[in-house]
């Protein structure tokens, strides 16, 4: 295991397993659910999939005729994990890790403090999400991320204001953040390693700060309610914006 990333072969792979892969020459990574029998669940943004392309033949997986399976309207999605790959390297995100060995990871979304359930309840949750959905994508609270490692840890976030469980978009948030709170610094510090060093350790912590083992926002949801919040949460911002107000006796 590296410090950028956690490049594996495929004879290590265990069902259960939260894997990734980069795309777009490491600009980010696509991770889901290894379910056994070289399948893979994901998610991923629902017009990606409606989209005239992703139709095509060249998509059209030549070994297992259940590769794309998805329901209507969902952006979950049951793939081989050829096409899951799209031949990029293979990748396992780490659970448990301890804050020293997170805080020297340089890029986000590989680790996280949290611990993993037993298998059986990640499958579970991955297969159900697979029926049922996984609520709308959204890069910053609900991607690709945010589904593994609900489906790892069955933690939600409840604070829908701040970004989600992405170690990725964490990232995002914080490099610039990290930048901005350091700048006062540059006045105080004459050297630029100094500073780079004061940016480095600020957005190491800012992601430290996100990540669901140490967040206290979080919250064990069953997948079986996960429809009931969802459904619960559409009705609160409906009447944000018709400015109702609910009340229950």
């Amino acid at each position: 295991m590296g410090l950028l990333t956690n490049k594996m072969e495929r004879e290590e792979l265990k069902a259960g397993d939260h894997i990734y892969t980069y795309r777009a020459v490491f600009a980010y990574s696509h991770h889901g659910i290894f379910v056994g029998g070289s399948k893979v669940v994901h998610f991923r943004p629902e017009h990606n999939l409606n989209s005239p392309s992703s139709s095509s033949s060249e998509d059209i997986c030549p070994t297992f005729p259940d590769c794309g399976f998805r329901q209507p309207n969902s952006g979950v999605v049951l793939s081989c994990l050829d096409c899951f790959l799209k031949n990029g390297s293979l990748h396992r995100f780490e659970y448990g890790v301890s804050p020293s060995v997170f805080l020297t990871k340089v890029r986000g979304g590989t680790c996280t403090t949290a611990q993993s359930d037993p298998t059986d309840s990640v499958i579970h949750r991955a297969m159900y999400l697979l029926q049922n959905g996984f609520g709308n994508y959204d890069v910053f609270k609900n991607n690709c991320e945010d589904f593994a490692l609900y489906c790892k840890t069955g933690l939600l976030i409840m604070d829908k204001l701040g970004v989600g469980r992405s170690g990725q978009a964490s990232s995002v948030v914080g490099a610039p953040l990290a930048a901005v709170l350091s700048s006062p610094f540059s006045l105080l510090i004459p050297n630029p390693i100094g500073v780079a060093t004061v940016t480095a350790g600020m957005y190491c912590m800012s992601r430290y700060a996100t990540d669901i083992g140490v967040r206290r926002d979080v919250v064990k949801v069953s997948v079986e309610d996960l429809k009931s919040i969802e459904e619960a949460e559409g009705e609160e911002e409906e009447d944000s914006d018709t400015g109702l107000v609910r009340v229950t006796i």
